[in-house]
């Protein structure tokens, strides 16, 4: 079954994914939590706009309920705003869902316990998968009952201005493009309440996804927001993916502000609130990151890619605040660790409003390393490849294991890593010049591809 993933469940609605599957995964997912807590549960429900969403949502549900757990439904909801709920709600446990910035065909399920804790392939979703194939489920005496229950974006736009300090934030003027999905609720809600002036691109609800795929990590899907900043002489641009769970910023140029940047700026911030904080970071090149971190006095911890694995490293070490490459941040608060998009916009402007710069100035002296960005290779033998690069490379200044394969030089770095579901190789390589990361880019490619 390929829709069980590595972070979540995912596939092509309906041929992967349809009713009865999803049926099954609440049925699977309530007896697995019935079973751990001892009682019938009570799960969070939300979903994004797929024109699948409302019908597999109803299917959750009714998988839910007729194994004896009660569901708080929040209808419409970012999946953030979603991982938000559980924890103020007390829930047992939620599911969103969502195909994140999958294109129109797709949907999924995103699956946490209490707290909005992540459950990966290895933690829950791997006996999800073996119960919904068995599909040799009990049905309940007591039948579950579903509990709608609205407000909760305003109670979460409320929680991250307090957790902020909008008094610092200056009448910017921003451009956002949440690509006509689950970041346009919060957007404009949050900016109400903001001095700024919010220029709106693609707001509109609509899973047809008519402007554009909701994936800004493409440099194509931010094109036109990078050119309505200009057109429009904006300070900021901001773009989110399809459930809203991460989130980008552009320049006043209408450059793409690297993540890794944007991770070490929102780190500086919390640090100034918990100074010697541990902060997690995924182990794709991103130096910048590290270098902030230290020079404010934080303590750095690299952790495996994925989000799921990201927060639950970070829960485990204590981390205040966690950022991934792909523009995924998630700061603890006293409803848990995961992603909060309002939160982080909120550090960035601020970090804006007080530098008495513009966004491309305060940010030219952070782009001092040059990056390939991801590059997939159809690899055969993954294992085989990497042992290959280790080989030629052992003279490197270090060399983990952590996931994939990273080594480390004095002026060039990389990461290459497998695939979970296909016969890809992925390499991210950084380097103190754009001449050396093209030249060492090249020379990885070409070991790795022949």
């Amino acid at each position: 079954m390929a829709i069980f993933k590595a972070y979540d469940i995912r596939g092509i609605y309906p041929d992967q994914l349809d009713e009865e599957t999803v049926f099954r995964i609440g049925r699977a997912y309530c007896e697995i939590l019935k079973e751990e807590i001892g009682h019938s549960p009570t799960i969070v429900v939300g979903r994004d706009m797929r024109l699948s969403s409302p019908q597999l949502s109803q299917k959750i549900m009714e998988g839910i309920t007729i194994q004896g757990g009660n569901v708080i439904y929040i209808d419409l909801a970012s999946t953030p705003t979603f991982y938000f709920a559980t924890s103020v709600y007390e829930a047992d446990g939620g599911m969103q869902i969502s195909a994140s910035h999958n294109p129109k065909e797709y949907n999924g399920v995103k699956i946490v316990k209490k707290n909005a804790f992540p459950v990966g392939y290895d933690t829950g979703i791997n006996e999800i998968e073996k119960r919904v194939l068995k599909n040799e489920f009990i049905e309940s005496d007591i039948k579950g009952n579903i509990e709608k229950r609205e407000g909760i974006l305003d109670k979460e736009v409320d929680f991250s201005l307090a957790f902020g300090d909008i008094s610092k934030i200056k009448p910017l003027k921003v451009v956002a493009d949440p690509a006509n999905s689950m970041g346009s609720p919060f957007l404009k809600k949050l900016f109400d309440k903001l001095p700024c002036e919010l220029i709106e691109m693609n707001f509109e609800l609509d899973g047809t996804f008519p402007a554009h795929q909701a994936d800004p990590f493409q440099e194509k899907n931010i094109i036109d927001l990078g050119k309505k900043i200009v057109e429009t002489g904006a300070d900021i641009g901001i773009a989110t993916d399809g459930d809203g769970d991460r989130i980008f910023f552009l320049d006043n140029k209408g450059k793409l502000a690297e993540p890794a940047i944007i991770r070490g700026l929102t780190a500086k911030n919390v640090l100034k609130k918990h100074p010697g904080a541990t902060i997690c970071y995924d182990i794709r090149p991103g130096k910048i990151t590290r270098d902030m971190i230290l020079e404010n006095g934080g303590k750095p911890i690299v952790t495996k890619v994925g989000h799921s694995l990201i927060k639950a490293k970070g829960i485990e070490v204590g981390a205040e605040y966690a950022g991934e490459s792909s523009g995924h941040f998630f700061i603890k608060t006293k409803y848990g660790f995961f992603e909060t998009p309002m939160i982080v916009a909120l550090i960035i402007l601020d970090e804006l409003s007080t530098s008495g710069k513009s966004f491309s100035e305060l940010l030219e002296p952070l782009r001092k390393y040059s990056h390939s960005g991801e590059i997939n290779s159809k690899v055969e033998n993954k294992e085989a490849t990497m042992k290959k690069l280790s080989e030629i490379y052992s003279n490197a200044k270090d060399i983990s294991w952590l996931d994939g394969i990273t080594i480390e030089f004095d002026n060039w770095w990389f990461n290459v890593r497998p695939s979970n579901t296909e016969p890809l190789l992925r390499l991210n390589l950084e380097a103190d010049t754009k001449e050396l990361m093209e030249e060492k880019r090249d020379e990885i490619l070409n070991i790795i591809r022949n």
